[in-house]
């Protein structure tokens, strides 16, 4: 069995604006395998969130990992993932669908809400994605 813990943030300035995304993938004994910072150009916060979870999954499944958690700051996308808030937004339902079925092939995902303190090292590369995209 090889589970991957997926630690993701995703940024816009303003908002929508330009955004970035960081992404952490590490084993299960929290060593690093990837870690990736992507400008996006202008999305929204919420988008910038799901792309960032988006990769990270597909990273995982890339690995070949059968299970995985996503350990995110964003409260709504992990809500969502977890089908305790409805996707309403016309933007991110694509987004929504494309995870979904990232989810299904890896098959065990499960999505973790961390406070953005917790969350320092996927929060410095989507900074970094931002800066360097501007």
């Amino acid at each position: 069995m090889k589970h991957i813990i997926i630690r993701t943030d995703g940024g816009a300035r303003g908002n929508p604006g330009p955004a970035g995304i960081g992404v952490v993938l590490e084993d299960a004994h929290g060593k690093v395998l990837e870690e990736h910072a992507k400008f996006l150009g202008v999305k929204t916060n919420n988008q910038a969130e799901y792309e960032a979870a988006i990769l990270g999954l597909e990273r995982a499944k890339h690995l070949e990992a059968d299970s995985a958690e996503v350990v995110a700051d964003s409260e709504l996308l992990v809500k969502q993932a977890n089908g305790e808030y409805r996707v309403k937004h016309e933007n991110l339902k694509p987004l929504y669908a494309r995870m979904q079925v990232i989810v299904n092939q890896i098959g065990h995902v499960k999505f973790r809400h961390v406070k953005r303190h917790e969350n320092k090292h996927a929060d410095s590369l989507a900074n970094r994605a931002m800066d360097a995209g501007e």
